[in-house]
Parts: structure tokens; C-alpha cells; sequence
């Protein structure tokens, strides 16, 4: 049986169905259409001036004049083109978090997000991230979704030596947050998997070199996602970016890409589509380049709510989108192209895999993607200890070491599980991820990291028995903005204050069913689906999650998937 084989299932197929901005008087800030005049705050401070030039106030002004001295809109807005946010200030309720402003809930500490462009390190730059985190961050570290990692506690007047240790071993916070180019996704395994199509590095390369920090794409409607892989195994969930790249091997043309547009999450979720077309290797920086241009110029800028790619994709359609592509911006044809096989082998890399070299890979997990300054320092040890100087962060807060010899790898996974790293982790822990959450997260309603990790530990005892076939995707979220990817989870949980029993307003959650994106165990992504009224108080996610595996394994049809099962039986089942 296949996601696409009932009514229900087939429905959540490409996501939520997303209007168009409706017909009106009022223009949609589509620069090509309606002309660049500003139509909200956001769109004029970055007219006002480019968040690009915000990191010589930050050094020559904020830096020696403290937080207090930081203009408001430098502050809520150009500070993010350089991986800055305010963090949330402790004590503060996730009820009032939509009641407060901004300025209520922040405290005087940052974020800093350190950009690592398709997940590539070495120990030499991990260990400066290490020292930065045991020196200006309180010892924080978190591994993101997107390959990215993330500090807390920074102080403003500590990044001009913040940047000055990461650019020194070729790192950067440009551009990790903001409207603008994010971080480059690409496959942590990467120019040494034996199974490899296509090493993406290059292209990654070319990407990064030529555009990030371009003011010509300073300026997007909203943030722009992208991930490329060469990989079989499509390790990068390219259908939720906005602009993908998936290698295929073309009967004709050789291997190459396969091009997909406007995948995105959020509270108002929609999977990315194929554009139909082969892109060669060599075409790959300039096709990203039309896209983004066509994000730029056509966008929706009006409204930030719809000013995501995918709202000009549900509009437009996919002809149109590659219509204009081709037209507009390369000004040449895209060869037709076949969509990727179904991947054959699972996407995290979690375990010991042998490389094309014949040394090996290892794939680890932390639980929750959190870690420590002081583990990073460990492990950038560890792994030159054991003859490596490479490793990969991941889109699934994992940890991919290569190049380890085949006499050291035991030895290595020996030295990880005392770091806390685990190579051969329970089905849980390794399916497990949670966002920031309220712990720093201004937007955040209920805790994610240590309330995941405290129900991994729980399950781990409860289901170390239990006969599940295959990781246990469990996604956390603090809030509706899904930044943990709930929709697209076995079990998605979104963070909500809810009523319990005796009638208590307490931390909870939204209960998302069967969602997953393109992998070994399913040929199409496909959103969860929700029962109404389910909702778990955070306190039970280890009671809750015990029931529905249990009742999973037990009633499970065949080699049915548990996103399959979570599709076909009825709502009380899933109760």
C-alpha cells in the first residue's frame, strides 16, 4: 500500500492549498508588476538601508556602546542579516508570548547562528566554534535542521572577536538569518559516499561564492531555502525548500539535476513541485540565480504573511514558474528531465558506513541536536585522535564524521558514546528533533529541548522492547512556525498552551500524524494529519507516544509504515 492509495492520504499529498493574494485595488509589492515602492515597515527599512551594512555599526558603534545603544530597527531587523537575534528573556510565560511586544520579551543576550554551507567542517573551524561557545556563549551549542549551529548569551559587544575568530578559519554569520539567501543544504556525505551520483560540492561552492552577499539579493521578499544533493538517498528534505536540486541520471544527458521549486512549512505548510526539467552540473549556479531573481522581482511583498515563494508558485503553477525561468532569466530552454527513484537507503547517515576510499563515515546523534562548547572541543579532539580532520553537520541535527580507518572505527564510536554522541542510538533518540523553543525563542509557547530529552530518556526505557521496524520520527515544536518540522513527522508536535483535565491552562501540544518527506520507507512526502481535539499536555509526550507505538506495532498491516498505518486507521486509534 502507498500514501497515495486512499482519499485521506492523497489529500495531504502536496500540503495545504494555498490562495493567491485576492484580486484588488491594492497592489501586492511585486517590483516587475506593481514597482519598488515600500508597502509595510519591513520592506522600508531595507530600502532605508541594506542589513548588509549593519556590521560596521555593529563593530565601530553598538559594539562599544552596548545594547542600549542599538537603533530599534537594527535591532528587530538588519542585525538578522548577520545571524543576530534577540533572545528571549527568562521567566516569561509561553501564554503571553502573542500579548507581549517584542521589545517585552527580549532580553539584552543574541543568537548568534553560524552559517555552514552544506554542513562541511573541520575540526580545526569546530574547535573555534567551540572556544567561541565556552568563551562568549555560556558553553551553548545546538545543531539546527539546517545544518547550521547555533550559540545563545552572546553579548553584542563580543562580535567583532566573534567574527574575527570565525573568519579567520573560513566561517561566517552572513546572511544566516534574514530576507535573504539562508544556509546551502547539501548531502553530508558528500564527494565520499560509495553510493554518490554527484559530489554537489562545486556547485554548493559556486552558490556561495558568487551570491552570498551580493546586495543584488540582499533584499527578498522573505528568507529563500535551498538544498542540493547528489546523494540517492535525497538527504537534504528538498521538498520544503524553496529551491532544490536532486541529482538524477538522465537517459540521455548523463547525471544531472532535477530542479524543484516552493516547498515550505510554517503554519501554512506546501510541499515543493518539480519544474520537469534536467539541469547540467555546470547550469546549476545560474538556474539558482534565475530563481532567485524571479523570488526578488515577482514575490508578494505586501502582506508578510504571503510573501513566501510558494504563495507565487500556488499562483503561478509550475509551467508558468519554469515559463518565466527560461524566458525571462536564463534565456535558454531547460532540458526535459525525469523525477529521482525512490530513495533506497535512509537519509541521516546515522551508523558506520563504508566510503569509496575505504575508510569509513560515521554518523551520530546527540539527543535533540543539543550540545555543549566543551563536547565540541571533545569531539574536534576525538576525531583527530582517530586519524580525521573532516566531519558534516546535518539536516536532521545529526553529526557525520568521515574518514575514519576501519582498525580505529571501534575505538571511535567507543569515544562518541562517552561524548554523549550516540552511532548506534535507540529508534527514538535517533528519529527525535525539537527546535530552540522558550528556553530562548521569543516566538516560542512551551519548552522543546528538555522536554523532548526527557521523553527520549523515558521511551528509551519503555520501548527498548517494542517491535518497531524503523526510526520513530518525533518532531517537537514551541510554536505553529514548524521550524522543527512537524508536518512532515510520524508524530509532529506543535507547541500550544491547552486545558487539562481539571480545566488548568498548561504547556502542550498539537498532535500532527503520518507526515514524511521522500525516503526509504515512502516514494512521495506527504503532510500529517490531525484528530481533532488531540492535543497532550508536555508532560505526557512519553505516555502518549508509549500508546500509539505500542498500538502501531501491534496493529500494524504487513511491512505497513507507520505513517501508513497513521493514514488508514480511524481518529480513535490515534487517541
Amino acid at each position: 500500500m502507498t500514501l497515495s492509495e486512499t482519499g485521506a492520504q492523497a489529500a495531504t499529498a502536496r500540503g495545504a492549498r494555498i490562495r493567491p493574494p485576492r484580486p484588488s485595488s491594492k497592489p501586492n509589492g511585486q517590483w516587475k508588476v506593481d514597482g519598488t515602492e515600500p508597502l509595510n515597515a519591513n520592506e522600508q527599512f531595507k530600502q532605508d538601508d541594506s542589513g548588509l551594512n549593519v556590521r560596521e555599526r555593529i563593530e565601530k558603534v553598538y559594539a562599544q556602546g552596548g545594547f542600549s545603544s542599538i537603533d530599534p530597527t537594527d535591532l528587530h531587523g538588519r542585525f538578522r542579516w548577520w545571524g543576530l537575534y534577540t533572545q528571549r528573556k527568562p521567566g516569561i510565560d509561553g501564554g503571553k508570548t502573542a500579548s507581549l511586544e517584542p521589545h517585552e520579551l527580549e532580553d539584552e543576550y543574541f543568537m548568534l547562528r553560524v552559517r555552514i554551507d552544506g554542513g562541511q567542517l573541520t575540526t580545526e573551524q569546530l574547535r573555534v566554534i567551540g572556544g567561541i561557545s565556552t568563551d562568549f556563549a555560556r558553553g551553548t551549542a545546538d545543531l539546527t535542521d539546517r545544518q547550521n549551529i547555533q550559540l545563545h548569551w552572546v553579548e553584542v559587544e563580543s562580535m567583532p572577536e566573534i567574527w574575527r575568530r570565525l573568519e579567520s578559519v573560513g566561517l561566517s554569520t552572513t546572511e544566516a538569518c534574514g530576507d535573504v539567501p539562508r544556509v546551502v543544504l547539501g548531502s553530508p556525505v558528500a564527494g565520499i559516499a560509495s553510493d554518490e551520483l554527484i559530489d554537489p560540492t562545486p556547485q554548493i561552492d559556486e552558490i556561495t561564492s558568487r551570491f552570498i552577499g551580493d546586495p543584488e539579493l540582499a533584499n527578498l521578499p522573505r528568507k529563500f531555502k535551498t538544498a542540493i544533493t547528489g546523494h540517492p538517498s535525497q538527504d537534504v528534505v528538498h521538498e520544503i525548500n524553496d529551491v532544490a536540486f536532486v541529482a538524477v541520471d538522465h537517459p540521455e544527458h548523463g547525471v544531472g539535476y532535477d530542479l524543484w521549486v516552493g516547498g515550505a512549512l510554517s503554519t501554512v505548510p506546501r510541499l515543493g513541485e518539480r519544474l520537469g526539467t534536467w539541469v547540467a552540473p555546470d547550469q546549476v549556479a545560474d538556474v539558482w540565480y534565475g530563481v532567485a531573481r524571479i523570488f526578488r522581482d515577482y514575490g508578494y511583498r505586501r502582506l508578510r504573511n504571503k510573501a513566501r515563494l510558494k504563495f507565487l508558485l500556488a499562483d503561478w503553477g509550475p509551467e508558468k514558474f519554469r515559463d518565466v525561468l527560461e524566458t525571462e532569466y536564463l534565456e535558454y530552454r531547460l532540458a526535459d528531465g525525469p523525477a529521482a527513484p525512490k530513495p533506497a537507503t535512509p537519509g541521516d547517515h546515522v551508523g558506520v558506513h563504508r566510503q569509496k576510499d575505504g575508510r569509513f563515515y560515521v554518523g551520530a546523534t546527540p539527543i535533540v541536536g543539543r550540545i555543549s562548547g566543551q563536547q565540541i572541543a571533545d569531539l574536534a579532539d576525538l576525531v583527530e585522535a582517530h586519524g580525521s580532520t573532516r566531519l558534516r553537520t546535518t539536516p536532521h541535527q545529526k553529526i557525520v564524521v568521515l574518514d575514519i580507518p576501519e582498525d580505529r572505527v571501534k575505538s571511535f564510536i567507543a569515544g562518541l558514546d562517552a561524548l554523549g554522541l550516540s552511532a548506534r542510538p535507540s529508534l527514538i533518540r535517533r528519529g527525535t528533533i525539537a527546535c530552540t523553543g522558550i528556553e530562548y525563542c521569543k516566538l516560542a509557547i512551551v519548552d522543546t529541548k528538555d522536554t523532548a530529552r526527557a521523553a527520549v530518556l523515558e521511551l528509551e526505557k519503555r520501548l527498548g522492547g517494542a517491535d518497531l521496524p524503523a526510526p520513530l520520527s518525533l518532531h517537537v515544536n514551541g510554536c505553529p512556525n514548524s521550524c522543527a518540522r512537524i508536518q512532515t513527522a510520524d508524530i509532529g508536535l506543535k507547541g500550544q498552551i491547552i486545558t487539562d483535565d481539571e480545566g488548568n491552562q498548561v504547556p502542550g501540544f498539537q498532535v500532527h500524524l503520518g507526515g514524511g518527506l521522500a525516503s526509504s520507507d515512502r516514494a512521495e512526502a506527504g503532510l500529517g494529519r490531525t484528530v481533532r481535539g488531540l492535543k497532550v499536555e508536555a508532560t505526557g509526550i512519553a505516555d502518549y507516544v508509549e500508546r500509539i507505538a505500542t498500538r502501531f506495532a501491534g496493529d500494524r498491516d504487513g511491512d505497513e509504515t507507520f505513517a501508513q498505518w497513521a493514514h488508514r486507521v480511524d481518529e480513535e486509534a490515534l487517541r
